[in-house]
């Protein structure tokens, strides 16, 4: 990638806080060879981000077709100043109880009962490549695996 700089620390560190105060973002999956996005709250474990679902979703079906995801997390506020991110990924399905009650959170009622719901899974997305910004227009850092 042009302009790539390396994963450091510091780096590695910008994401991770940015992660972690930035929970809404968009999850892309591809459906018949065309993307789909929806909004979707996330939790993050050292660079890998988790988002719940119910097991009866079209992105369920669509990651199991396609692993291949794309995520777009930051900028929250109206503010052009707000570090962001790119974040390509490979999803994959986490049933781990766990997981699952680690990342509970009572937003997710509205979608799911209950940590102990059997239709209650995790959709876990291991980055392959994330570009980070420090805000509109700032050139990106990158990493990749």
């Amino acid at each position: 990638m042009k302009g790539a700089i390396t994963m450091s620390e510091s780096l590695k560190k910008k994401i991770n806080d940015m992660f972690n105060h930035h929970k809404i973002g968009t999850l892309a999956t591809i459906k018949g060879n065309r993307p789909y996005s929806r909004f979707m709250i996330f939790f993050n474990e050292n660079l890998t981000l988790y988002t719940a679902t119910n097991q009866h979703t079209h992105k369920t079906e669509d990651i199991k077709e396609n692993p291949h995801v794309h995520i777009l997390l930051g900028m929250e506020n109206v503010s052009w100043n707000e570090p962001y991110a790119e974040i390509e990924a490979e999803a994959s399905i986490e049933e781990s109880q766990e997981l699952k009650n680690k990342f509970w959170d009572d937003k997710l009622s509205e979608w799911i009962k209950s940590p102990d719901d059997p239709e209650y899974l995790l959709l876990k997305l291991s980055p392959t490549a994330i570009r980070y910004y420090e805000k509109a227009g700032s050139e990106a850092e990158v990493w990749s695996e």
